[in-house]
Parts: structure tokens; C-alpha cells; sequence
């Protein structure tokens, strides 16, 4: 499989397009989000996997989000999502409620070719009364009234993420995040992130290869060293913490998060530049 650059990358995400990202603690793709809001891709339907945080929010500042489908959406310690709490109060997206098992619940259903699974702990919450696509049923196996809820498959047309190590191939490994590997499987599309590009085989490595996406699950990989900044990477380096409580405080306001969202752009320009410009083993 060919490896890539972020613009080439960002560019097989279209407008209008379901795409799934990571919990902020998963492997968050901001060097692709930068790509993206350069690139100004409109109206994307975000699934947060099982929750979204920096990412969301700030593709929700900058205009590219019309749908957030998540468990929650916040800065976890920073406090609110300043932009998605403002474009929820004001209407200007729209939002479908979940739980983290029901999103899990439906990837897993995508990933497996089946038109739904079914769970049992959505019964009694008010959440079914957002989610006419849940639907209860009574359990066709049981003898007695036994009700279900049938969760739909999400299928997204992409799935971004960004990962610690890639290799020529095309393989990824996403170490103890199994959640990206069930994401990759439900997609139509994986695009990928990563910091470093091996020139062996993930899968040559006894110990490497049980936790490594094969390359049949992905469509594109470009190198992005630091490519989750300022939010963590498990296993590489921790979240900016003064970056994101300034981000926490000074994007309450449309002012704010503009001037923020100019000057983070700006900051990473030559980096990213470099990641297209730069050979893919670094």
C-alpha cells in the first residue's frame, strides 16, 4: 500500500462524510485535524468512540461538523467542550445521544456484516426516547416477556485515528487501544497517523504482531511525528497541559477560539509541511 502525506490524506475525507474518532485517550489524529480544517471540509457526521473531546471541538469551531454522535463530548479535567456546548445550545449542529456501550455495541455490529446488536442496559432510561432507532423488542429465544434493545450498525465511511507505529506495508499497531482495531473493521475507509514507519514487517514481530491492524484494514497511513499533540499518546508522551487549559479557557468565546485556532495553525505549519515533505521513514 502506497504511504502518503497529511494533505493526500485529509483530502479522501469529503463533506458530509460519518466519521468515527477516538476518545482522547485512544490516538487522536490532531495533525490530520489541522489538515482538515486547512482543507475546510463541511457538514461531517462525527461518531466519538466512544467519547470525542479536542478534536471534536475544535472541527465544531471550525465549522466542519454538522452531526455528533458520542457519549459525551467534554475536556475531561479542563472543564466543558467551550464550542460544542455553545453550538449545542445554539442549534447550529445536532446532537444523538449514546452510551459508550451502545457505540461500541454498533461498531461491533458494523465490523461483524450484521444489521444490529442487541443489549439489555438501555431499558428503562430516557435515552430511548431520543433514539427511535433503538428499538425494543421482545427476545425471540425466551419462553416469557424478556424486552431488548436492538442497537443499529454504524458503519462510518471513515475511521481516523493515529497510532505509534506504522510500517511500509501498511500495517499498524495500536498496542492495548482495541478499540481502533474494531473501528478499522467497521469503517469503509482507515486512515491513519503515525509517529514513527518501520521498514519490516509489524507482523514479522511475535511480539508486535498481535496487536497490529493488518494493512487490509487501511486505506492510507502518512508519518506524523508528535501527530497527537497537543493531547497524549499512550506509551509516547503525555497531553500539553497548558496548551489545553488554554485552549479550555480561551475558546469560550467565538473571539478566542478563533485567534487560538490562527495561531495553532500557524505553530505547526512548518511541522506539517515537513511531514509531507519529508521522507516516510523519517
Amino acid at each position: 500500500m502506497p504511504l502518503t502525506d497529511l494533505v493526500e490524506l485529509a483530502a479522501r475525507v469529503g463533506h458530509g462524510q460519518c466519521v468515527a474518532i477516538p476518545s482522547d485517550v485512544g490516538g487522536v489524529s490532531m495533525a490530520a485535524t489541522r489538515a482538515l480544517v486547512r482543507q475546510g471540509v463541511r457538514d461531517l457526521h462525527l461518531i466519538g468512540v466512544p467519547t470525542a473531546g479536542l478534536q471534536a471541538d475544535i472541527l465544531i469551531g471550525a465549522g466542519c461538523v454538522r452531526l455528533i454522535e458520542a457519549s459525551a463530548v467534554s475536556l475531561g479535567e479542563w472543564g466543558l467542550a467551550p464550542r460544542f456546548t455553545e453550538a449545542i445550545r445554539s442549534g447550529a449542529i445536532q446532537i444523538r445521544d449514546a452510551t459508550c456501550p451502545a457505540v461500541h455495541a454498533g461498531l461491533v455490529a458494523g465490523e461483524k456484516g450484521v444489521p444490529f446488536m442487541a443489549m439489555r442496559g438501555l431499558i428503562g432510561s430516557d435515552l430511548l426516547r431520543s433514539r427511535p432507532d433503538w428499538k425494543v423488542i421482545d427476545n425471540p429465544c425466551a419462553d416469557m416477556a424478556d424486552p431488548i434493545v436492538l442497537i443499529p450498525a454504524i458503519r462510518p465511511e471513515v475511521a481516523l485515528i493515529h497510532v505509534p507505529l506504522a510500517d511500509r506495508e501498511g500495517n499498524i499497531w495500536v498496542g492495548m487501544r482495541r478499540e481502533l482495531l474494531v473501528m478499522a473493521h467497521a469503517a469503509r475507509t482507515t486512515l491513519v497517523t503515525a509517529e514513527r514507519v518501520s521498514e519490516t514487517s509489524l507482523l514479522d514481530d511475535p511480539c508486535l504482531a498481535p496487536a497490529v491492524i493488518p494493512s487490509l484494514y487501511v486505506t492510507a497511513v502518512a508519518l506524523a511525528p508528535r501527530g497527537a499533540a497537543p493531547i497524549g499518546l499512550y506509551g509516547e508522551y503525555g497531553a500539553d497541559e497548558a496548551v489545553l487549559a488554554d485552549y479550555a479557557r480561551v475558546a469560550r468565546s467565538r473571539d478566542g477560539f478563533d485567534r487560538w485556532i490562527e495561531a495553532w495553525l500557524a505553530a505547526n505549519a512548518c511541522d506539517d509541511r515537513r511531514a509531507v515533505l519529508a521522507p516516510i521513514d523519517g
